[in-house]
């Protein structure tokens, strides 16, 4: 392997907008601000909501649940 050729890769400190903070490592170099984070995000709090507009999900079960089921 050649020597220095690999990137600086130090520890920064994390603030999400919710005011969660956590320390990871990244060759951007300084503290990082980011929107969502894993104790703010809906799919990770269980508070995500599914939304069926129209019945959508309900018609393509109705045209494709049969796709490729073996008959009788």
């Amino acid at each position: 392997m050649k020597a220095d050729i690999h990137p600086n890769y130090p520890a920064v400190e994390v603030t999400c907008s919710c005011g969660n903070k956590f320390e990871t490592r990244s060759t951007f170099g300084k503290a990082l601000a980011i929107d969502v984070c894993n104790e703010c995000h809906p799919f990770y709090t269980g508070k995500q909501k599914t939304l069926d507009t129209g019945g959508r999900v309900q018609k393509f079960a109705d045209r494709f649940g049969a796709f490729g089921a073996k008959k009788a």
